[in-house]
């Protein structure tokens, strides 16, 4: 008996990947983990709730949604662009993270997790939002309901949630472009 596979061709945190034979049925989380050994996306309820595993997929039209890579199968992504938690930071000649993002840093800054079990998918949660922000920035007075939306659906078995809420309004709000006047006159 043979495992029946397809072959899968994606682009990852910028570099093309494929084909590669893979199992049909495979979930996402598992080639990455298994083939590319990108182990940074969690399995944490492998139901789809946690958010965990998020990972991001960009759009042709330049914008970005969230994937949770437990229960999308790896073919879904055939010829699109994903991006994990491993490629966020830039990287020197080595392969080493030179840089994190300003939303990796106020994570850090505010030691916004215990476990960090969850991290991986609030990092991507937190800069998909700011990447919309980019677009269409938020009023003032709208910016924690926005953050609330946008890490809602986001598990943190730790409790640490008011510490990501904090560094991602820090990442907001000390970001030109990103907030806007209310124009209310309250």
């Amino acid at each position: 008996m043979s495992i029946a596979t397809q072959p899968l061709s994606l682009n990852i945190n910028g570099k093309e990947v494929g084909p590669l034979d893979v199992p049909e049925g495979l979930m996402m989380i598992d080639f990455l983990h298994e083939y590319l050994d990108l182990t940074g996306s969690r399995l944490g309820c492998g139901q789809g709730i946690c958010h965990a595993c998020v990972v991001i997929h960009d759009k042709a039209d330049g914008t970005s949604e969230e994937v949770r890579s437990c229960i999308t199968g790896a073919h879904w992504f055939q010829g699109r662009k994903v991006r994990t938690v491993e490629g966020h930071g830039k990287r020197n000649e080595k392969g080493e993270v030179a840089e994190l993002t300003p939303v990796q840093q106020k994570f850090l800054d505010h030691f916004s997790f215990q476990c960090g079990y969850c991290t991986p998918g609030f990092v991507n949660g937190a800069t998909i939002l700011v990447e919309q922000l980019k677009r269409k920035p938020v009023a003032k007075d709208k910016v924690d309901e926005a953050i609330t939306t946008a890490l809602d659906g986001h598990i943190c078995r730790c409790t640490g949630y008011v510490r990501y809420f904090e560094a991602v309004k820090d990442v907001i709000t000390s970001t030109p472009g990103l907030v806007k006047d209310s124009g209310s006159a309250k």
